[in-house]
């Protein structure tokens, strides 16, 4: 459900390019900065939110209908049934459904739907919000069954309370939880009906960007998208609303709803929007995220460590987050900075602040301060509501502890068992942004590499007979972070560059490629061993690196593979030039 497709704003907050300074005509100069810079608040620069009932304007059966579908279509990526839509919103207002499953706790990113639940509701539709707490449990058990209950409770007050943060008036939405009609002897029927047509190869592929993948899927997971097209009939919505990665269960339920009957609904699709390194959030992971009740020192920090490079527009989770939540909300946006570079300026339209960005007369500073600013306006309310006894004591409940026992055995697992797994691995995109000769020893280079940490990691290796300077400068590569730092000449390593190699008369080597497009501090994994925890340190005398080492081999296509599994990204595979059959080091 949502846990998915909501996504997309947080991940890996490790790290990542802001550069040294500002353009000024068009060069940069170095200078600190704090948030909030030199902008004094005005009636022009203020935060304009939807603050009561009277002031949320809702489109009445007057209003022009291209506005209608305008506003309903704004920053969607896709739209399944546009003809449908239309017919109906002719006739009457559009009835929508967004589910969330109530798995780990909602972070900033929810505000993505949030604002989008705002657009459906100024156009005059019927919103209902889906608590999918059985889809949670069905999920690989992400919620256990004993805490479904009171983490639903959690989401309901936190999602009510972002909507409230943003002036949404929440009389006018319809909730729902799933185990409400989802354990009726009627939708149970349909359950059965639906897995007599539905193939597993279907509802296989149908969760595939959604459901939990594992080595030795549960049933359960099979069952996810069947109750996820049929919660559109229970529901009686013309049409559901979630991110694009939920296109393959919303192409599903439009083949196997019609088996049983039902009509085909409309499907919206939100864009997959970077995360604040360019990849996907982990609500398991604490420092990967903005959590809605994080202190505000803590947003400051995370902020700080995104990825913002100067200039570049792609991957940019900042930017994201004020194209797709700050201005659908208010309308403008704000950059703040000190009249020495340039004074404050009231963006009433994104892609001006997008052009400003790419021709780099908006620092990535100032951007992250100002978005800083504008997230703690509509964080405030949220933690002030959860600082009351009761809601402190039910995120406990919901959300326990784990104890120092189940720390350290889900911190390192593979190493308690002395299992020898790919997962235990630190394997990360990196991008070298400079690169020199050894000053002892002729045959080394020292890189420092940007792994998606506060500070680029030194790296020293052996590639001056084979890979000239120009062809590592600014370099996308592959490193194996958790390796104990080794001094080479007196200069310590931090890493390892790996590396194709065939050897022979000539010994050839060859950086690993990661995929087109990855930002530093991505997550290299091997197929099959996605959800491992990397051990903090290897240990040099388990050998853990090199008993794996044996089993690297490039393929016959120049992919990178751990015994016949590819080596991967989120965006795909890792690959080398062209050392076909070559060895991995």
């Amino acid at each position: 459900m949502m846990q998915a497709a909501v996504v997309l704003l947080e991940h890996q907050l490790a790290g990542g390019a802001q550069g040294k300074g500002r353009a000024v005509g068009q060069g940069y100069r170095h200078r600190h900065y704090g948030a909030g810079g030199g902008c004094k608040e005005t009636s022009r620069g203020r935060v304009h939110l939807w603050k009561s009932e009277e002031t949320f304007s809702i489109m009445g059966d007057n209003t022009n209908l291209e506005e209608k579908i305008s506003l309903i279509n704004r920053n969607l990526q896709e739209v399944l049934g546009e003809n449908k839509l239309r017919s109906i919103l002719e006739e009457r207002d559009l009835r929508i459904y967004w589910g969330t499953a109530t798995t780990g706790k909602p972070h900033v990113a929810y505000f993505v739907p949030m604002s989008k639940i705002a657009d459906f509701l100024k156009a005059g539709c019927e919103v209902t919000i889906l608590f999918a707490d059985l889809h949670a449990y069905l999920d690989n058990m992400k919620a256990p069954w004993e805490l479904l209950e009171l983490r639903t409770q959690y989401y309901e007050h936190v999602i009510k309370a972002m909507l409230e943060s943003i002036g949404v008036p929440i009389e006018k939405l319809r909730f729902v939880k799933g185990t409400d009609f989802q354990l009726s002897r009627e939708y149970t029927l349909d359950v059965y009906k639906l897995s007599s047509v539905v193939t597993q190869h279907d509802a296989k592929k149908a969760g595939a960007e959604v459901v939990k993948q594992v080595d030795h899927p549960l049933l359960s997971g099979l069952l996810y998208p069947g109750l996820q097209a049929l919660d559109e009939e229970y529901l009686k919505v013309d049409a559901q609303f979630g991110g694009v990665d939920q296109r393959k269960i919303f192409t599903f339920a439009e083949k196997y709803l019609p088996a049983l009957g039902y009509a085909k609904r409309i499907h919206l699709m939100n864009p997959m929007v970077p995360g604040l390194t360019g990849g996907k959030m982990s609500s398991s992971e604490e420092e990967s995220k903005i959590d809605l009740l994080d202190k505000k020192e803590d947003v400051k920090k995370k902020l700080k460590r995104a990825f913002c490079e100067p200039g570049k527009v792609e991957s940019n989770g900042v930017l994201s987050f004020v194209k797709h939540v700050l201005f659908p909300l208010h309308g403008e946006f704000v950059i703040s900075r000190d009249e020495k570079w340039g004074g404050c300026k009231t963006y009433t339209e994104y892609d001006e602040l997008e052009r400003d960005f790419i021709a780099q007369t908006v620092h990535p500073g100032d951007l992250k301060n100002s978005v800083e600013v504008a997230l703690d306006k509509l964080l405030d309310p949220i933690r002030k509501k959860f600082q009351v006894p009761e809601m402190q004591k039910l995120t406990r409940a919901a959300y326990p502890q784990p104890t120092k026992q189940q720390k350290r055995i889900s911190k390192v697992p593979a190493a308690e068992n002395d299992e020898i797994i790919p997962s235990r691995l630190d394997i990360r995109v990196g991008r070298i942004t400079s690169v020199e000769r050894h000053p002892d020893a002729d045959s080394l280079y020292v890189e420092k590499v940007d792994v998606g940490e506060a500070e680029p990691r030194t790296v020293v290796s052996g590639l001056v007979q084979y890979v000239p300077v120009d062809e590592l400068q600014n370099r996308d590569v592959i490193l194996l972070c958790n390796l104990k730092p080794q001094k080479m000449r007196g200069i310590e390593s931090q890493a390892m560059l790996l590396c194709a190699s065939i050897e022979g008369e000539k010994r050839k080597v060859e950086p690993l490629n990661p995929p087109e497009g990855s930002a530093p501090g991505e997550r290299v994994f091997v197929v099959g061993f996605e959800n491992g925890a990397a051990d903090d340190e290897l240990k040099p005398k388990k050998k853990v690196f090199e008993k794996l080492q044996m089993d690297f081999k490039i393929s016959d296509d120049c992919t990178a593979q751990w015994q016949q599994k590819n080596f991967m990204t989120k965006l795909g595979v890792v690959t080398c030039k062209s050392l076909k059959g070559g060895n991995i080091s």
